[in-house]
């Protein structure tokens, strides 16, 4: 909100009650270098409004960077939101207001008014605040975080869980319409914090990923307009309720991912944008500073300050709530100048390309920075083009994330997926292709919720044919990507057929679940998350050339595929995968080992709603060459289906000679 014809007021009211706020400060010398140099990692600890006792007196420091302003007064309940607490600039240049308001308490609501010294005044919301009002309303709320954890357990251990040697399957969720209470109204944190975990531990799945908890004002965004980059948004309920919902999961054995955008935020007149009367938090340039996508603002990353808010807001989140990892959102927005812009619409670097360089640099310093105060967590990058080393190290010359989300596989396999099967032998390198970059990146599988939106249709709803033929070909394309190479992850309702489109203002068709075909695929589901996780060939070697190998890419004629997942110690999974609706009988396969192969899975068992077509539980490997192996065994492919096979025992059986058939 901006303000007219109150400045003589706010100064005048402002200075004869200025003894009222006394000039405390929570920032050291230190702090104030750290923030000019963009390597402050814990700004929350000192900026913001923080129960405090000086002097004998209880009350409030208040702290706030604004270093244009005439002058920053604390509004709120408890002044009648009038400009009569003047806040006191430090005199070291660093552009902060700061001072104690005694008498303040938890639960107080307030905003801070800047005065710019052409008259205008705005009315802000708290960049650091740790609790806001509900929306529509816009005030930040005075609030504690005390909570008295109890997953230090899993705080010990979750960097066993969080390695690229582990399973990481993922189920990604919207926590507003996950469920929705009889009414209609959301779910509180607390009524949550009861029913996900245990949802969780029936699944199987060993991640949690919440799309964007923090305070948004647009309901309709998902969270990924964010106003709130400290506060979880109230439309749930307090912060605490959010922090049992992690520490009930964490209890659980899982692990617990947030969302996150440093690529922008809206433009709503109470949050950062034109925060000071001047592009304080975004761009200057009109052509670095607005989003042509999302119609929001862009954030400098080429000034200090700015670069230290964001890495603290990512540390915040891992510290204060115990995340164990954050995904990035748009990655790619901020790495390309030119991204969504027209030829003229953007200016290039000072070497004439379209790669933001200051941006570079702010995503490494972030990365870094997470990885020195927080080693067992992850950073995953949510970057949808070609730019290497997203997930390697800095130090060789990465963007330093831990992961990336794989959306060429994403996009390639569903549209291999929606092909009427007859036609699937003609772009059979579709499905194929994704192995020759599968080692490229520390990758995820995502059939994220961006895929179940705006007309996509559901999962179940891409699948061509009839209904048996959508369920079977469902399950065909989870057992695909969780045997493929790389962490999953599958958005809410994609585990049980959701049949319609994902919408944010209703709930999941959970009533689907009494219908045979859709409680087999989450039965089919839950198995798949057992078995990855069991099966160390299956999840060990994920991001490793060594774990995977080719037995017959070639067969595009029966669109039919076949490859060996490999752990460490020698374990081995076959797994193959029938793309058409017709069994195929007496279907030859080499392997490396004889004797007999049990069939971990088959997702045409009648258990899942397939139609009972499979091996009787076991073959056996016998010596006969085939696809350059010197064993091999004959099978019967399910239609539309694919098989998990292990040989009995551990023991390594003569190897055959490699042909061309592999591709590593």
């Amino acid at each position: 909100m901006i303000s007219k014809g109150i400045q003589m007021d706010a100064k005048s009211g402002g200075d004869c009650r200025r003894k009222d706020v006394q000039a405390h400060s929570l920032l050291t010398d230190f702090d104030i270098y750290l923030f000019r140099q963009g390597k402050h990692s814990r700004l929350y600890d000192k900026l913001g409004a923080h129960l405090a006792e000086w002097d004998g007196e209880s009350g409030v420091q208040f702290g706030v960077w604004a270093p244009n302003a005439d002058g920053v007064f604390v509004i709120g309940d408890f002044n009648s939101w009038k400009p009569v607490h003047r806040l006191f600039p430090r005199g070291d240049g660093s552009g902060i207001w700061e001072g104690f308001l005694p008498g303040v308490s938890k639960g107080s609501l307030y905003k801070y008014r800047v005065v710019c010294g052409d008259g205008r005044c705005f009315d802000k919301a708290d960049p650091f605040a740790f609790r806001s009002e509900v929306p529509p309303a816009t005030a930040s709320v005075v609030w504690s975080l005390e909570y008295g954890w109890s997953d230090g357990e899993w705080m010990k251990r979750r960097g066993e869980f969080n390695s690229h040697s582990s399973p990481i399957s993922i189920y990604e969720c919207h926590l507003g319409s996950w469920k929705r209470r009889g009414d209609g109204s959301w779910p509180t944190y607390s009524e949550l914090s009861k029913e996900i975990p245990r949802y969780l531990e029936e699944s199987k799945f060993t991640h949690l990923e919440l799309l964007p908890v923090m305070e948004h004002p647009f309901y309709g965004s998902w969270g990924y307009q964010t106003t709130g980059y400290f506060s979880p948004t109230g439309r749930y309920g307090e912060p605490q309720g959010l922090m049992r919902l992690i520490d009930r999961v964490h209890q659980a054995g899982k692990g617990v991912y947030l969302d996150w955008v440093p690529s922008h935020f809206p433009t709503d007149a109470h949050g950062l944008g034109y925060f000071d009367g001047t592009h304080l938090y975004e761009y200057e340039d009109p052509r670095k500073r607005w989003h042509p996508d999302w119609r929001s603002y862009i954030f400098d990353y080429g000034k200090s300050e700015v670069r230290s808010f964001l890495i603290s807001s990512a540390s915040f989140w891992l510290d204060k709530y115990h995340a164990d990892g954050l995904r990035v959102d748009a990655v790619a927005s901020i790495l390309y100048l030119d991204y969504s812009r027209r030829e003229g619409e953007w200016t290039p670097n000072e070497h004439g390309g379209r790669e933001n360089l200051e941006a570079i640099s702010f995503i490494r310093d972030l990365n870094e920075a997470v990885y020195r105060d927080f080693p067992d967590a992850q950073m995953i990058a949510e970057e949808s083009t070609a730019w290497p080393m997203v997930s390697r190290p800095t130090y060789s010359g990465g963007l330093g994330f831990g992961m990336k989300w794989n959306m060429g596989w994403m996009h390639d396999t569903l549209e291999y997926f929606s092909k009427d099967p007859i036609f699937r032998k003609y772009h059979h390198s579709t499905i194929t292709f994704s192995i020759w970059y599968a080692f490229s990146e520390n990758f995820v599988l995502p059939l994220s919720h961006d895929e179940v939106v705006y007309g996509k249709r559901s999962l179940l709803g891409k699948m061509p044919g009839d209904d048996w033929q959508k369920f079977a070909n469902l399950r065909l394309l989870l057992g695909y990507m969780y045997a493929h190479p790389g962490k999953k992850l599958i958005f809410m309702g994609g585990e049980f057929g959701q049949r319609n489109e994902w919408y944010h203002e209703r709930g999941l068709d959970w009533h689907l679940l009494s219908h045979p075909m859709h409680a087999g695929v989450r039965r089919w589901v839950e198995d798949l998350n057992s078995t990855y996780a069991s099966e160390a060939a299956l999840h060990e070697l994920d991001f490793e050339q060594g774990g995977f190998e080719w037995v017959d890419f070639r067969d595009y004629e029966q669109s039919v595929i076949s490859f060996e997942r490999k752990g460490r110690a020698g374990e081995v999974v076959l797994v193959v995968c029938n793309f058409t609706p017709v069994p195929r009988e007496n279907y030859r396969v080499g392997v490396d080992r004889g004797g007999r192969w049990r069939e971990l899975l088959n997702s045409d068992a009648v258990a899942y709603g397939g139609s009972g077509w499979g091996n009787f539980g076991s073959v056996e490997a016998e010596e006969a060459e085939s696809h350059g192996r010197r064993y091999s065994m004959s099978l019967t492919l399910p239609p539309l289906g694919v098989l998990y096979l292990k040989p009995e025992g551990s023991e390594r059986q003569g190897g055959g000679g490699k042909g061309d058939h592999n591709l590593f």
